[in-house]
């Protein structure tokens, strides 16, 4: 049985194979669509797209519904003769899930596209409250069964969150990807550091979608069909009269940019409202609310922003008493593009809509689809090239710790010296030093990258790092690593950031992965319940922030992003120490770069901590 597991990648059935034995049995016919009338008179613009069957056999009166809420329309309404996708954001969920029995509903949220109102928040509590009341008028029509499911990229997913947060008895089970649990440390403050252009894209897009102004589109790769004209009216709105009056309420909108800096602190509320807070229009926060009879499937890429893959492992870490799986492949944020340097091909080739078929078809239909008798988690080794299956997370327990020695190296577990020498390292930060423009960061600002850190040759050489022996044997890392330093800064704060790097025998560099903290946030505080961790969890709270001493050595541990790699037999691994990303954060602190004090051995015995096994199975 361990073999036919791996052979097939960890499953018993491959989604390959699940979505081979599900042939469409209906056709997708145009949508019919109509305002929805909210608590306080706001009309929502709904388009449902209903399952046509192909052959007698194939005919049901009602059908399970899934659910996609976005800002990014519904659907956009082409000029006379034009054409393209008018579901640039969610077609690729209709034309796979209608033709396989499933009615499909998207929603303008509140403020966006055709839909009225204004927005007063990303992801805003409103429209938490607004996805109860349109559940309520889906399960009240004629081909409703009365089951409820949601899905969605990123904006999409983390509402699908908060659908099943209201605990609506209709919900029975949730697909969020690529979305974040935590919206300040999974996307807009990682480490505690803000991302610098991240706010200004995504207020040019909202920009762009919400005032309909076509000009400013044309800068995103997803939105700039020259046949488009703005939000698609509803059936009842023949003349686009409704629509454009629903757009001018949109100049309404909060402006990312402005909103975002009011966040520099974790769960710390507005000046105007204390009540609201980062919390507010973050998952966990609410995630008490989420019956536990709702099914959740959390999925996620290594290279998935700053920490979506994070928020994908906390949902599951959280929500235990639900039937949960999780799923994080070798993706960009949306899976479109395959991150791994040894890829046979730039498009991700995974048929991730077969395993959330197979998800649905187990949770909304009630099929026998043998998803109860695989291994919750699945996870795809980079390098190995190998999917892996793990019943729990992280998937490698124990593992190697490399001290930092001498010579700038990265001293073997064990090894003579690696933890008796004690000693310094000085490094000046540079400002100037950045990661390029192939990195994690562009995809989640609607840049349309293609290749992943392929410039990474020679960029840790500007930074502190330390080597280790060639292995002697290929290793598999699996999971969080973490930075154990002890250091001082000549300056009161500082931004650390931590990078793995695979130096191949030949000498080529791959970058692994990445960790960074703000030196302001160091304190470790435990997890609450509704934010499960396996690594050192900061409330980035202001309580708990607190000025470094300048020259005063202290203990920090920086956990890396999740990842699996393999390390080859010759490969060295590097760990390089740096205080700026100038493609992605600001300076800490402003014009004031430290000089940091990197201590080793005796009492301060810095090292890298990394999951990590023998490809034999063997812990070492």
């Amino acid at each position: 049985m361990e073999a036919d597991m791996k052979a097939r990648g960890g499953w018993q059935v491959s989604p390959a194979d699940y979505v081979a034995s599900r042939q469409p049995d209906y056709s997708v016919v145009s949508p019919q669509s109509c305002y929805v009338a909210m608590r306080d008179g706001c009309r929502l613009a709904v388009d449902f797209y209903i399952p046509q069957a192909n052959s007698p056999e194939a005919v049901r009166p009602r059908f399970p519904t899934i659910m996609l809420f976005t800002p990014y329309y519904r659907r956009f309404k082409l000029r006379p003769g034009g054409s393209g996708e008018v579901n640039p954001n969610t077609g690729k969920f209709r034309d796979f899930f209608v033709p396989r029995g499933y009615a499909v509903v998207v929603v303008d949220v509140r403020g966006t596209g055709a839909s009225f109102g204004t927005r007063d928040s990303f992801r805003s509590p409103k429209e938490r409250e607004d996805s109860r009341e349109i559940v309520d008028w889906v399960v009240s029509q004629s081909w409703s069964d009365g089951v409820v499911g949601a899905t969605g990229v990123s904006y999409l997913g983390a509402a699908s969150d908060f659908l099943a947060s209201t605990g609506h008895p209709a919900v029975k089970a949730i697909a969020p990807l690529f979305s974040v649990w935590d919206t300040y440390a999974d996307n807009y403050f990682p480490g505690g550091i803000q991302l610098k252009a991240l706010t200004k894209v995504y207020d040019d897009l909202m920009i762009g979608l919400d005032h309909d102004r076509r000009d400013v589109l044309q800068q995103f790769s997803y939105f700039n069909n020259p046949d488009y004209e703005g939000p698609q009216p509803v059936d009842a709105d023949p003349d686009g009269s409704l629509a454009r009056e629903a757009v001018r309420e949109h100049y309404g909108n909060f402006r990312q940019t402005d909103f975002m800096a009011e966040f520099t602190f974790r769960e710390e509320g507005l000046p105007y409202d204390p009540d609201f807070s980062s919390a507010s229009f973050s998952p966990y926060s609410v995630s008490g609310g989420v019956r536990p009879d709702v099914a959740v499937l959390s999925v996620s890429g290594w290279c998935d922003g700053a920490g979506y893959m994070n928020g994908a492992i906390s949902r599951y870490l959280t929500l235990e008493r639900n039937r949960r799986h999780l799923l994080l492949g070798p993706w960009d944020h949306g899976a479109r593009i395959d991150v791994s340097p040894w890829r046979s091909s730039i498009e991700a080739d995974f048929p991730l809509l077969g395993e959330v078929l197979r998800f649905f078809d187990t949770y909304l239909l009630g099929m026998d689809t043998g998803l109860a008798a695989e291994a919750p988690i699945h996870y795809f080794a980079m390098h190995a090239q190998e999917w892996r299956a793990a019943d729990h997370w992280p998937p490698v327990e124990t593992g190697r710790r490399y001290a930092l020695s001498a010579g700038r190296r990265l001293a073997e577990p064990g090894a003579a010296g690696s933890d008796d020498v004690a000693g310094e390292n000085e490094y000046k930060v540079d400002f100037s030093i950045g990661t390029g423009s192939g990195t994690r960061y562009e995809r989640i600002a609607g840049i349309d990258s293609r290749s992943y850190y392929a410039d990474w040759q020679g960029r840790t050489d500007r930074m502190l790092s330390y080597d280790s022996e060639p292995l002697d044997r290929q290793m598999e890392l699996a999971g969080h690593g973490l930075a154990d330093l002890w250091l001082a800064s000549s300056e009161p704060d500082a931004a650390l950031f931590i990078y793995l790097t695979e130096v191949l025998a030949d000498g080529r560099e791959h970058y692994v992965t990445e960790g960074l903290l703000r030196a302001l946030h160091r304190k470790e505080t435990p997890a609450p319940e509704t934010y499960r961790t396996t690594w050192p969890f900061r409330s980035f709270t202001r309580a708990d922030a607190k000025p470094l001493t300048p020259g005063r050595v202290e203990r920090i541990r920086i956990p890396l992003l999740p990842v699996a790699w393999r390390f080859d037999a010759g490969s060295r691994i590097r760990l390089s120490i740096a205080g700026a990303d100038a493609d992605h954060c600001g300076q800490v602190p402003h014009g004031r770069p430290p000089l940091l004090r990197v201590l080793f051995g005796g009492d301060h015995a810095s090292a890298i901590e990394l999951p990590m096994i023998g490809i034999d199975g063997a812990s070492s």
